[in-house]
Parts: structure tokens; C-alpha cells; sequence
């Protein structure tokens, strides 16, 4: 799972103290203190780096941090936060996805490989948004050229002077009419690039990106796509040729660059489920490489350079955030060359009852508002009582207790049979103001969290 903001304000992080940074993270994620303070010094240590003298940023290393509780509690979101909130590169991967060098797999360094993929998108949306209005100005220009028929030449004794002055009149007036909306029913045909995706076999031992660049230096006309005609609405056809003005403005390899000094600089690479390539058993079986992913993603972690077809990547200065449950294994069961790249651990604490009110009501995308909102879309006024909430928090921490601990995901399930009648019948309800209180909730839920059973296959 890939996440990045379009635009950049190269201030906004620059700003905010370690206690800002945690008070943002507050909006979004209730509880773990201590894990947001952690996040919030290593991100304020990457600013501070900026500041050094070069050769002396160029021996800070980031410290990179190892989250370590039960699942549902906040490690990944925490993450995702702090990378919207740096607007930095970031990347979330599973590294129980990875398989050893020789084995069938995605290899560790396509972790990189990915991370540079989406700076480069990061890169181009803002130097689109730079370049916006001169190919929208272009675009038009193309636009009218369709919608006009072609000048004829002067017939002789004709002034061509006056022709002239009477078709930039003519296109004058269109521009208007384009402007106003005026034209959007009308249509125009234009030649598009249709992407072409050739069916070739990988061989064995090279990597997806080594292929791609070696067959795209072979044959370059091969990944172009033809050229096809198509018919469509002008506005749709504005946004096309806008788009197509655009690639023309921008310097790729100025982009190719940026990207992949943003990345050297500002990456972030969250590594979740570690834990589960934390078995250091030597026997045969389907696990038989979870040591051997350790190892590959050790140098990634410790500082090395990985190929991409953006250029060389240096790894030296990504900050690397890992998180595992580690119910099974213990952080001490990794190899000790990796234990030692994660120097900074922070334990996060199981959600109480208290903690899923919290998650109920306050953060900005709290589950209670998202139902009121996605309900008020069809004229439904939903409210949730004060008593309500509290028996929704008490019957999940109840489940949480009797079958297996999913922390706060475990709202999502209870709110969804809590909800399902007024979700069903929601378009064909007379009243329209529907309130729920706790009589509501122990009518929907009490007797399927009593059943251990069924909660174990309903909630």
C-alpha cells in the first residue's frame, strides 16, 4: 500500500517542535504516547540533519524505530499520519511478501524500486501543477484548431489582411464560447496513444525491473502503444490534451533527480509484520528463508545502493519504521546485525474500553462520523447517544476479550451488524431521524456477543 500528497510545502514540517508533531498525530490516532513521541524525535533529528554542515549530515544516520504490540492498536496509522503530515516519499510494505534471494518472490530491494516510483509521481503532480495553466493555455489552442475548419488560401486579388483579421475574430468568438461551456456538447475526434503491453517471459534469476530496462534500451518502440483515433465531449477532449501539453512541459529527468534525491533525503519505509520473518529455526519446511529475508533486507536498512531505471539509490539516509506483533517471536528472536538497525523500541499498549470511546468520537475521521456522513447522503439525520457509544466500546472490549484481540478493528465489525437494518432499509425509511441509544445497541448486539460462538463467525 502506497500513500503521497501532490503538493509539497517545503515549511510546514519544518516548523513544527517534536510536541507539535505529536499534538497533529493526536488528531488521527488516540493513545501511544510514547510511539508518537518516538516518531516525532526521529522526524525533528531529519530536520535537524538538514541544518548540519554536509559533511557532517553525511554521518548522522537515521535512527530508525521498531514498533512492537498486538495488532489493531495504532502502529500502521501512526505511520501513514507521519508520512502525510512530513509529505515525505512513504511506503508501507509487508515483509512477510518477501522471500529470500532464489526464491520465487518479490526481492527486497523492489521496496526502493517502489518508494522511487511514487517520489517520481510525487514530483511530476507539482511540477504539473507549476506548468498548469501554460499547457491549459496550449490545449485551447490545440482545442479551437479542431473546432475550426483550416483557412483556405487567399484567392487571388483577395486581401489577405482582412482575411486574417475576420478568422482571428472567428476564433476569438469560439474561445468565448469554450470558455463559457457553450461548445461541451460537441465533439471531436483525437489521436490517442493506446499503451501496448507485449507478452515476453521473464528469465529466470533477473528481476521484473532488470527486464523492463533491458528490453525498453532494446526495443524502445516496443512499450510506445499506437496511435488511434477516437471520438469524444470537448471538455473531455480539453482535459486530454491538457494532460498531453503537460508531459510535454515537464523535464523528466529533472523529475527522475528530485525524486530520487527526495527519496535519498526524506524516504520513509514502513516494514510491517517483521515478526514474521523472525523465526531463527534452522529445519526444513515452508520457513525455511524467513532468516534469509532478514538478511537481505539488512543491508537496504544498513546503507546500500540499489539500481532502479531512475538511477542509483542510496538507502544511507531512508528512514526505516518496522512493526510486528510479536506474539509468537520476540524482537530478540531477529538476527542481531538487524535488532541493532532498529535502535529506538516502542512498546504500544492494548486498547481499553476507555481508548475505543476515544476512537468512537474524536479523531477527524472517527468511525461514528464517517456513518453519520455516509447516511446524511441520503437524508437520513443519524445520532448516536452518549450511552450508546459507551455500550458499543464495552461489547467490543467484551469480543476483544472472548475470541481473539484485534484492537480497534474490532469497531469496524461490531458498527457494521450494529448498523446493517438502517444501512438496508435506509433509502425506504419514512422517518428519517433515527437515534441510537443503548437500548438500540443491546437489541442488535446482546445476544450474538453472549453466544460465544457466533461472535467468534459474526463479530
Amino acid at each position: 500500500m502506497a500513500i503521497f500528497l501532490p503538493e509539497r510545502t517545503a515549511s510546514a514540517i519544518d516548523t513544527l517542535t517534536p510536541r507539535q508533531i505529536v499534538a497533529e498525530l493526536d488528531k488521527h490516532v488516540v493513545g501511544q504516547a510514547n510511539a508518537k513521541r518516538a516518531v516525532a524525535i526521529a522526524i525533528r533529528n531529519r530536520i535537524r540533519r538538514q541544518r548540519l554542515p554536509s559533511d557532517m549530515a553525511e554521518e548522522v544516520t537515521p535512527k530508525n524505530i521498531l514498533m512492537i504490540g498486538p495488532t489493531g492498536v495504532g502502529k500502521t496509522e501512526i505511520a501513514r499520519r507521519l508520512a502525510r503530515l512530513a509529505q515525505s516519499p512513504f511506503i508501507k510494505v509487508e515483509a512477510s511478501k518477501f522471500t529470500e534471494v532464489g526464491y520465487v518472490g518479490r526481492d527486497v530491494e523492489s521496496m526502493v524500486r517502489d518508494l522511487v516510483e511514487l517520489a517520481v509521481d510525487m514530483v511530476r503532480a507539482e511540477k504539473g501543477e507549476e506548468v498548469k495553466d501554460k499547457a491549459h493555455a496550449a490545449a485551447e489552442e490545440r482545442m479551437l484548431d479542431l473546432l475550426l475548419p483550416p483557412s483556405r488560401p487567399p484567392m487571388p486579388g483577395e486581401d489577405p489582411t482582412g482575411r486574417d483579421q475576420t478568422g482571428s475574430g472567428t476564433r476569438e468568438r469560439m474561445r468565448e464560447q469554450l470558455r463559457d461551456g457553450r461548445l461541451d456538447e460537441r465533439t471531436v475526434e483525437l489521436d490517442v496513444q493506446t499503451p501496448v503491453m507485449p507478452s515476453f517471459e521473464i528469465i529466470a534469476g533477473s528481476s521484473v525491473e532488470e527486464v523492463d530496462v533491458n528490453l525498453k534500451d532494446m526495443m524502445p518502440g516496443l512499450f510506445q502503444g499506437r496511435m488511434k483515433k477516437r471520438r469524444m465531449k470537448v471538455p473531455e477532449a480539453l482535459d486530454h490534451l491538457s494532460q498531453d501539453e503537460e508531459q510535454k512541459l515537464i523535464d523528466m529527468e529533472s523529475v527522475a533527480r528530485t525524486a530520487v534525491e527526495r527519496v535519498e533525503q526524506a524516504g520513509i519505509i514502513f516494514i510491517d509484520e517483521i515478526d514474521k520473518i523472525a523465526g531463527r529455526e534452522g529445519g526444513q519446511g515452508p520457513d525455511v528463508s524467513r532468516e534469509g529475508v532478514q538478511r537481505d533486507i539488512l543491508p537496504i536498512v544498513e546503507g546500500t545502493t540499489v539500481n532502479t531505471k531512475y538511477g542509483m539509490v542510496r538507502t544511507d539516509h531512508i528512514l526505516f519504521v518496522a512493526a510486528g506483533a510479536f506474539h509468537v517471536s520476540k524482537p530478540s528472536d531477529l538476527i542481531p546485525e538487524l535488532q541493532g538497525r532498529f535502535p529506538i523500541r516502542v512498546e504500544l499498549e492494548s486498547l481499553t474500553e476507555a481508548d475505543f470511546v476515544r476512537i468512537l468520537t474524536e479523531p477527524k475521521n472517527a468511525l461514528v462520523k464517517q456513518y453519520v456522513a455516509l447516511l446524511g447522503t441520503e437524508g437520513i439525520t443519524l445520532r448516536f447517544e452518549t450511552g450508546a457509544i459507551q455500550r458499543i466500546a464495552q461489547l467490543a472490549t467484551q469480543v476483544n476479550e472472548n475470541t481473539e484481540n484485534i484492537g480497534a478493528r474490532r469497531l469496524h465489525t461490531v458498527l457494521e451488524k450494529l448498523l446493517d437494518e438502517i444501512s438496508f432499509e435506509g433509502p425506504d425509511l419514512a422517518e428519517k431521524s433515527v437515534t441510537i441509544d443503548g437500548a438500540y445497541v443491546d437489541r442488535m448486539l446482546t445476544d450474538i456477543v453472549k453466544n460465544d460462538d457466533l461472535s467468534r463467525y459474526i463479530l
